[in-house]
């Protein structure tokens, strides 16, 4: 029964120790990354304080205008409310893309030209979208 025990001993213990090693390699990777991600956020951070010091009107249009063209890079509808009246203007994006490339492929020799949707520009800014989306990035890890 000893030499059972010594030998369960001999086979389990290296295993922990591999085990517990393996994870703590993956703790300090983790950190690191971690660490790295968030000193390259506070150095972009500063980077656009420093621009939205020097023009700050410029600073949120241009931060406005990245996010719109984000948002509709991944988008194939839009609807667009107006605000004089209850019409509901609706870009099936899909459709036009779709039709802006049979177009092209009709006639390979002349270039399409490319369709961009502008939205409205708003004076307000939503700090709430890079909270959401900084949010959604630390749910997914």
């Amino acid at each position: 029964a000893k030499n059972e025990a010594q030998a369960y001993a001999n086979d389990v213990i290296p295993r922990a120790v591999g085990s517990a090693s393996r994870l703590k390699e993956e703790a300090d990777a983790y950190k690191a990354r971690i660490v790295a991600q968030a000193q390259g956020d506070a150095q972009r951070f500063k980077s656009v304080l420093a621009e939205y010091q020097k023009a700050p009107q410029v600073t949120r249009d241009r931060m406005y205008v990245d996010t719109m063209q984000q948002i509709y890079s991944n988008v194939t509808k839009v609807l667009v409310d107006s605000r004089s009246g209850s019409n509901l203007l609706y870009l099936p994006l899909d459709k036009i893309m779709q039709q802006t490339q049979s177009g092209a492929d009709a006639s390979a020799a002349a270039p399409a030209p490319s369709t961009t949707v502008v939205p409205p520009v708003s004076s307000t800014s939503d700090s709430r979208s890079r909270d959401a989306t900084r949010s959604r990035e630390r749910e997914t890890r």
